[in-house]
């Protein structure tokens, strides 16, 4: 049985669908004026895992992820590119696009833009202020009265007073309390007119917290499973979805009986560098297209997933580098039985229960991944149709983390390149044809050093019956 941990408890629990058989899930995406990094990678690859495993599990599942399309970071973009808003968005969202495909992760069945959400937003905001939960302020923002919100901080841990606290916004513009969030920005003289809507309370555009709200109570109802993102968003983002998802659904007489917006949040860890958050504003981010020009896409893929979903990932290209090596290890057990067709798994068999007892504990990668490298040592030694068998439940159980699904002969001679390799397949297959030629002409000293040298630089030659000779790289 599937247990995940909720954020919202601290604690992992049993999981139960509202709908049996039925699996809503929203994810918060990207804000796009800029190409993705790995940071917003873990996030994709993260929930990909997630709904692959739910899928693989039997749940029907609809998945969400929001883009953000209209913010304070794409104006600025937009107007420092003297270009429109659409141009910038667009432009970027095809490239978020591109690097999801490159990935080979699974596109979300929705994925909503916040401009196409703005009557839901205003709506959404319009039962705020009528539950008294919002209000006007002398500016002409909107902002939500976070104090007349009952149970405000649950996600966070952290009291009202604590918040306070640390809070450093001073009161002004209107503001009633420093804690207090904007639903909608009045617009500004100097912003261009693509950056404003018009609305019962003038012109402007939306804050940020709201349109999480708006678009999935409208695509997944007021009540659904599943919310992710990452853990930098677990406050204040998350924290302000419940109160103004459930500040609009109760109002302020909300009780601790009454169903929550979400009944489980699922955050994933950061990445760092040299153990630092990797962020923009620190200049230590990496973006996916930069790093797929020198790793697979799977190497990245195996990279985020053999670390636990929840824990912190250090970035460097070593970590890389043993990634890649890893799944050289696991190729090349898959390489020993090739063709190998693709058959159900025994669900019954000591390696699937293993496999799925680690993926039914909170999305256990690290123990399901450690499950196929034991599984690879068996094919290894095992003969006849036993391996045959190992094999394909070695390739059947790392479908369900996107793994070892491409020809074991084409990984491992193009996909499993290191960063640092500059030998190229035509390069490999030059060497191989003068060793060729140098063994007909009985020149075996020559054909022996051509072998150490492709050997010194990662390429391991078989010679197979009939004068074929296959490579790989180690």
């Amino acid at each position: 049985m599937l247990q995940i941990y909720n954020t919202l408890s601290r604690s992992k629990q049993l999981f139960k669908p509202i709908e049996p058989g039925k699996v809503k899930m929203y994810v918060c995406g990207m804000t796009v004026y800029d190409f993705c990094h790995i940071g917003h990678a873990r996030v994709m690859i993260v929930f990909d895992m997630v709904v692959r495993w739910l899928k693989a599990s039997g749940y029907e599942v609809v998945y969400v992820r929001n883009i953000t399309d209209i913010d304070d970071k794409i104006i600025k973009r937009a107007i420092e590119n003297g270009e429109p808003i659409s141009a910038l968005t667009n432009r970027f969202i095809d490239a978020m696009h591109a690097d999801s495909d490159e990935l080979g992760l699974m596109h979300p069945d929705q994925e909503p833009r916040a401009t196409d959400y703005i009557a839901q937003m205003q709506g959404m905001i319009g039962r705020l202020i009528e539950k008294e939960l919002a209000y006007q302020a002398e500016d002409n923002d909107v902002n939500f009265a976070v104090r007349l919100f009952p149970g405000y901080g649950r996600l966070s841990g952290k009291s009202l007073d604590e918040l306070n606290a640390g809070e450093r916004v001073a009161i002004g513009g209107g503001k009633r309390d420093p804690l207090d969030f904007v639903l909608w920005k009045s617009a500004k003289a100097d912003e261009p007119t693509d950056t404003r809507w018009q609305s019962p309370w003038g012109e402007g555009r939306p804050g940020w917290h709201i349109e999480c709200s708006a678009m999935s109570c409208d695509l997944l109802g007021e009540h659904f499973d599943i919310h992710g993102g990452g853990a930098d968003l677990q406050f204040p983002h998350h924290e302000n979805e419940i109160a103004q998802s459930e500040g609009a659904l109760y109002g302020q007489n909300h009780h601790a009986d009454d169903q929550p917006f979400v009944n489980y949040w699922m955050h994933n860890g950061h990445i760092r560098v040299n153990h630092e958050k990797m962020s923009k504003s620190l200049g230590n981010f990496f973006l996916i297209r930069d790093v797929l020009k020198r790793f697979d896409p799977e190497v990245l893929r195996f990279f985020i997933l053999r670390a636990h979903y929840r824990s912190p990932i250090n970035y460097s290209d070593t970590q890389l580098e043993e990634a890649r090596a890893g799944l050289v290890r696991l190729y090349t057990a898959l390489a020993q039985v090739v063709p190998l067709e693709d058959k159900p798994t025994d669900p019954h068999s000591p390696w699937s229960r293993r496999f799925s007892d680690a993926m039914n504990d909170d999305f256990n990668t690290p123990e399901a991944i450690a499950t196929l490298f034991d599984l690879a040592s068996e094919v290894n030694r095992a003969q006849g149709a036993e391996k045959i068998f190992l094999a394909s439940t070695l390739k059947g159980l790392a479908k369900a983390l996107n793994f070892l699904q491409r020809d074991p002969t084409i990984f491992l001679q193009e996909g499993s390149r290191s960063a640092d390799e500059a030998i190229s397949v035509v390069q490999i297959e030059e060497h191989i044809a003068a060793r060729v030629a140098a063994k007909q002409s009985k020149d075996f000293a020559q054909a022996d050093l051509i072998r150490k040298n492709l050997l010194a630089q990662g390429v391991v030659l078989e010679d197979k019956p009939g004068g074929l000779t296959e490579w790989r790289r180690s």
